[in-house]
């Protein structure tokens, strides 16, 4: 078979995939057994297969699409670049591009610092040494230790998943890893929360003085299933930690860029962090690029003479990626030019509409904040595995969703249209009365924030 050629069936494309490719978060036993979807183009909100079959990306991509697929201004401005250079290290060298897009960042943000990176795990990784070893140049060496919520997910690297808290992806890992303090965190905003934060106030008086930050994800925990709690939950946590002499770490890799309905969640609290964490929508789902932003003051950590060893030594080969930068900087154009956060209002509303008249009695539960959702099942025995066979089933409707346990997570591209976000509810509905048509035990119990 040729390298580029691009006229294989999709079952020669399907067996390609099974001898080479090793996919992630996949048990291939499972894998090799499923129908696969080979994609091969895209279109707006629309991935295209190799047969041409259509499906709406009801998950952006992994969280990342947001203005759709193929767009004009984002693809110009890649090729734009181009023209002018793919790539040249950071190290040693300043580029046009990122000091362009790093000043953007810095006057979106308020954050005037802007470290770059590769992803969402390494953002939170730098942001880890940082609070680290900003505390360590303070003279507060036994701030050795890092909190953070139950339930948490950070990314896959030693550090990020150190921090955080979900025992199916995390508890293999355990002997490589440090031990972080754990803060809980509701299942649903403003639930039980008051007695949460009476049991984070004494875990903050017991480890405070040894802790270096507190790294959470705002108002919603993703890969949790869609675990939302309020702003005053977050605050309040917040007010804890920073009286305790930790940093703030707000990870917005999942909720950064429109997800929740502002541009960053933080901005419907009155929480401000000491470092920023962003990845995934800041290329808008173009190109590999994060970035973790932080104060005058954590970067004042780090400076004085070579010989002080206060540098950050951390860094990686594509940290800056010109071609990556200059898709994040059309992204952010458009954010201004189409109005992009004004117009999320009646989106998010009618993706809350369509998810509360849902009625499958395997339904127990909605979650939302903005365009985050998930619809959670009734939980049976982990062989069953409903919520993954709704989404295979979904394919049949021409939707494209993911699960997280039992919840099935409607993550939608911010440019879809309200009658696309009710398709994609339909077909989970539609794809429940398929994989389990006999009663259920439960009942749905709308929570969407």
């Amino acid at each position: 078979m040729s390298r580029t050629d691009h006229s294989h069936t999709a079952s020669e494309w399907a067996q390609l995939d099974l001898r080479h490719v090793w996919h992630p978060f996949t048990q291939h036993d499972e894998w090799v057994a499923q129908p696969m979807i080979v994609v091969d183009r895209a279109e707006g909100v629309e991935l295209i297969d190799v047969e041409g079959r259509r499906y709406l990306d009801g998950t952006s991509s992994l969280w990342c699409n947001v203005h759709g697929h193929r767009h004009p201004k984002i693809d110009a401005a890649i090729r734009a670049q181009l023209d002018r250079v793919s790539h040249t290290t950071q190290l040693g060298l300043a580029g046009t591009t990122a000091i362009a897009l790093a000043e953007r960042l810095a006057t979106l943000t308020g954050f005037p610092r802007v470290f770059y990176s590769d992803s969402g795990s390494t953002a939170v990784e730098v942001a880890l040494k940082m609070a680290f070893q900003a505390q360590q140049q303070r003279g507060n060496t036994q701030r050795t230790r890092f909190a953070a919520l139950t339930e948490a997910y950070h990314g896959d690297t030693i550090g990020s998943v150190s921090v955080g808290g979900i025992p199916l992806f995390h508890g293999i890992y355990k002997p490589m890893l440090f031990d972080a303090v754990r803060v809980p965190s509701p299942d649903r905003a403003g639930e039980g929360e008051a007695a949460l934060l009476a049991e984070a106030e004494g875990i903050f008086r017991e480890h405070g003085d040894t802790l270096a930050a507190f790294i959470f994800e705002p108002l919603v925990q993703g890969a949790a299933g869609i675990r939302t709690h309020s702003a005053a939950f977050l605050e309040a946590l917040c007010r804890m930690a920073r009286d305790a002499g930790a940093l703030l770490v707000a990870d917005e890799v999942a909720t950064g860029f429109g997800r929740t309905g502002t541009m960053f969640a933080i901005d419907q609290t009155a929480v401000r962090p000491d470092i920023l964490c962003v990845a995934k929508g800041l290329t808008g789902g173009y190109l590999p690029l994060a970035a973790t932003l932080t104060t005058e003051a954590v970067f004042a950590s780090f400076r004085g003479p070579y010989t002080e060893w206060k540098t950050l030594f951390h860094g990686h080969t594509y940290t800056g990626n010109p071609l990556a930068c200059a898709a994040a900087l059309a992204s952010l154009d458009l954010f201004e030019d189409d109005c992009v956060i004004a117009g999320l209002a009646p989106k998010i509303e009618a993706l809350r509409d369509a998810m509360a008249a849902v009625r499958h009695p395997a339904v127990i539960e909605v979650r939302q904040i903005g365009l985050m959702a998930a619809i959670v099942l009734a939980g049976g025995p982990t062989e069953a595995r409903l919520a993954h066979r709704v989404t295979l089933a979904c394919r049949d409707e021409g939707v494209i969703v993911r699960c997280l346990g039992d919840a099935v997570v409607i993550m939608p591209p911010l440019v879809m249209t309200p009658a696309d976000l009710r398709r994609i509810v339909t077909a989970v509905e539609t794809a429940l009365g398929r994989t389990l048509p006999g009663p259920a035990q439960g009942t749905q119990a709308n929570r969407a924030e």
